[in-house]
């Protein structure tokens, strides 16, 4: 019986044969190694010959022999497969892997991103954010504000009505100007401080109304305590043109002013001087005008054309300060200051402005820091004056000029009337239905 696979002899295990086919190791065949055929060759030990009793399993220091891993058919060492495939241990689908053994069999599908939870903290990061940034911008604004008249100083006053009246004046204060800046906006070097435009500004539920008080109105100045000294000045009928009570006491002698000729109440007093005029026209890019005619004045530096146009700081400081190309004067000024105030407030409301952080943080810093108001004025008031300034083109309110019944001596007289039943209907809230000039 031969052990040997077929094509093996017994002189294969010999090293002194003389066979012709001997293709072994130190063969001098001619024929080579490679070219040999070789049958797979089992591990366990050769199966016996037919009839013959099978005999017992060897038994190595009473250890039965291990079983053979060879079915005829190929290896089935699970330890083994995998490299016959060209698999290797930790492959997803070799022993190492979920699908070998000791794997933790299939892995499920990655599970769905929770969106609604995403959404929720998405919202609630934003929300804090905007509430971070809208709280900080608040305490930069009121921080900015310049609370230096103090209304509690003026006497006799009469009462508040319903709504709220703010006085806006523009002074041609220079404080802080150069002499460059001076000469470029046409400001001269005056000293002392006078107001080139005086409006009142109403607020309530039947729409506003924005009146001008012409600079040269005729007025009386009334009993009044000085604003620095604390002194009484006791009223002798005194004459004077209305920006004269503003030189000669400034904010609050105004305010006691106006008060004591009209019995209206003013509840806010905003300001902004020439400088601050012209800042913030430049940081809100220009105002767009559509002038109904050409105009010059070498006053004022007024050069302007008839039609659509974009006035810068210089300009538009220009235009509401002209009054000698005019023949109603101070008259014609009041108008072209209100129609430039509502241009801007509107140009200052759009979302070009307003949504680009840009543009909005310099033109609140150049108005805020050019702004001098009432102690008790808060960002709110501030906000609703702008707003009823805004809503006053825009249909929503009315626009005019204290009524005039005539002039003596160049100053303007108010048809005193017109001028009671106007505050009439201011302190009661109710629809303006007077008209001025």
């Amino acid at each position: 019986m031969n052990d040997w696979p077929d094509g093996w002899s017994g002189d294969n295990r010999s090293n002194g044969g003389n066979s012709g086919n001997r293709y072994g190791r130190g063969s001098a065949g001619a024929q080579p190694e490679g070219a040999r055929v070789m049958r797979q060759v089992r591990r366990g030990p050769a199966a016996p010959a037919p009839g013959s009793p099978a005999a017992p399993p060897p038994s190595y220091g009473g250890v039965p022999q291990q079983p053979t891993y060879d079915d005829g058919q190929g290896y089935d060492d699970p330890y083994d497969s995998g490299y016959n495939t060209g698999q290797v241990y930790g492959s997803p689908n070799g022993p190492g892997g979920p699908q070998g053994p000791g794997g933790g069999g299939s892995r499920g599908p990655r599970p769905a991103p929770n969106w609604r939870r995403r959404i929720k903290w998405t919202a609630i990061t934003l929300v804090t954010l905007l509430v971070v940034v809208s709280v900080s911008t608040y305490f930069w604004a009121d921080s900015k504000l310049h609370r230096d008249v103090d209304l509690s100083t003026v006497i006799d006053r009469p009462d508040a009505g319903e709504g709220t009246n703010y006085l806006i004046v523009g002074s041609d204060s220079r404080a802080g100007m150069s002499a460059e800046e001076k000469k470029k906006l046409h400001t001269g070097s005056a000293e002392g401080k006078r107001t080139d435009s005086m409006m009142i500004l109403h607020t309530g539920d039947n729409g506003s109304t924005l009146i001008s008080l012409p600079r040269d109105s005729n007025v009386t100045i009334p009993t009044y305590k000085g604003s620095t000294s604390g002194k009484t000045f006791q009223g002798t009928g005194r004459q004077v043109k209305l920006n004269a009570a503003y030189a000669e006491d400034g904010p609050t002698l105004l305010v006691r002013t106006i008060e004591a000729n009209t019995g209206l109440h003013i509840d806010h007093y905003v300001e902004i001087g020439f400088a601050g005029f012209a800042n913030i026209v430049d940081a809100v890019g220009g105002v767009e005008m559509n002038l109904d005619q050409g105009f010059k004045d070498k006053y004022s530096g007024a050069d302007f054309k008839k039609g659509k146009q974009t006035l810068n700081g210089e300009q538009a400081l220009a235009f509401v300060r002209t009054r000698h190309a005019f023949a109603a004067s101070d008259l014609q000024r009041t108008k072209n200051q209100q129609k430039f105030l509502a241009a801007l407030a509107h140009q200052v409301a759009t979302p070009g402005t307003v949504l680009n952080p840009f543009k909005l943080y310099p033109t609140m810093g150049a108005g805020l820091d050019s702004l001098t108001v009432d102690k008790d004025m808060s960002l709110w008031d501030l906000a609703d004056m702008f707003w009823a300034m805004k809503g006053v083109t825009g249909g929503d309110g009315k626009s005019m000029n204290m009524p005039v019944s005539g002039s003596t001596g160049g100053n303007l007289v108010w048809d005193k009337a017109k001028v009671k039943t106007l505050v009439n209907e201011l302190q009661n809230d109710e629809k303006v239905t007077v008209s001025g000039n």
